[in-house]
């Protein structure tokens, strides 16, 4: 595997973990974050993955990695399609039952949930379009990062099939320890699901659209279930 392709395996396992956990303590050492707190993160969270992106594509494509190869090409547009809409809608109802059942967990459980969705969630309308933004940039995003190249690069280097799928699903679940052992777990199943459907479909469109899929339900249904927070003055809080 060349040099920069080890870079970029560092980073996304071990930089970016940390780099996440990192963030989250700072952010749980605010007592209440108010809309400007959330707004500002929002946009520094899709710049940073971009980022990631551009500098990440550069060197697949420069080391001869095709589009094809990546991912980026639909074989099959009617029956990616379909099934693009059909795992969203299916994984967005799942994640909204799921998010439902949490918020009725005793008060101990859902303690750390809480707190995380109160900084990191839209507590009114005016944020759900941005935090909506942030959720196009993570499908988009994080499935090139994890399911375009990192799949590519280990598929390149050899590994047998399930040895990528599982590779790169730990690499994603890493990325979401900020989330605590609960959300690794999660991470590391869905991971799988994604992993195993991009080889299925050749294809990172309908992962795409899935993760955008529950990380819009999140946006939408955990305030809901999961934030008790009283309103600012001028601040309306979203409860749809």
């Amino acid at each position: 595997m060349p040099w920069d392709f080890w870079l970029i395996f560092i980073a996304l396992g071990v930089l970016l973990p940390l780099r996440g956990r990192s963030r989250l303590e700072k952010l749980m050492t605010i007592p209440q974050m108010g809309r400007r707190e959330r707004l500002s993160l929002y946009a520094s969270t899709i710049g940073f993955q971009w980022l990631a992106v551009g500098v990440v594509a550069w060197r697949a494509w420069a080391r001869g990695l095709t589009a094809d190869q990546l991912g980026l090409v639909v074989h099959g547009r009617w029956r990616i399609l379909i099934t693009a809409i059909v795992g969203a809608a299916t994984l967005g109802t799942l994640q909204w039952f799921n998010l439902r059942r949490m918020g009725r967990s005793s008060e101990k459980a859902r303690k750390f949930l809480e707190e995380l969705a109160q900084r990191i969630l839209p507590q009114s309308r005016v944020e759900l379009l941005p935090y909506l933004g942030l959720a196009v940039t993570a499908g988009l995003c994080e499935e090139f990062l994890y399911r375009g190249f990192a799949m590519a690069a280990l598929i390149r280097a050899g590994l047998p099939v399930w040895g990528v799928v599982l590779s790169s699903s730990i690499l994603f679940a890493l990325a979401h320890l900020y989330q605590g052992r609960g959300g690794i777990v999660s991470t590391l199943v869905i991971g799988t699901v994604f992993g195993t459907a991009r080889i299925l479909y050749d294809g990172l469109v309908p992962v795409m659209l899935w993760h955008f899929a529950v990380d819009a339900v999140a946006g939408v249904a955990g305030p809901k279930y999961l934030v008790r927070v009283v309103p600012a003055r001028g601040e309306e809080i979203h409860r749809t």
